[in-house]
């Protein structure tokens, strides 16, 4: 959950980070979330209030506990160059660089190979 340029009131179209925002909105905020996220999962844990974790039925309410905790140790903050071409790639969509093609007409093309393996 990143809340980047909209704050600061710059330029939507955008494509490069400067080290400020990079370590502002991704470093500093990314890393006190995950402090958030971890905190929230050890605390359930320790309260035995584990319970909606597992997502079948069948699922160990407290072993989806303990992996969430476990996970949300792990670093989610990514490199200013990752995040620089990341952005790039939006924007070549936005402004019509990269071909795009709507979900309909994906589905067709599945649909239609579909039916032509059963015939």
């Amino acid at each position: 959950m990143t809340f980047s340029r909209p704050l600061l009131g710059t330029d939507k179209n955008k494509t490069k980070l400067s080290w400020f925002e990079y370590i502002l909105f991704s470093c500093i905020q990314q890393g006190w979330y995950n402090c958030y996220c971890s905190f929230r999962n050890w605390a359930d844990l320790i309260g035995n209030s584990y319970q909606g974790y597992g997502i079948l039925p069948e699922d160990d309410d407290l072993e989806w506990c303990n992996d969430y905790f476990w996970d949300s140790l792990q670093d989610d903050i990514y490199p200013k160059e990752f995040l620089e071409h990341l952005m790039q790639l939006a924007d070549d969509v936005d402004s019509g660089k990269v071909k795009t093609y709507p979900l309909e007409d994906i589905d067709k093309l599945f649909e239609d190979l579909h039916n032509d393996e059963d015939t």
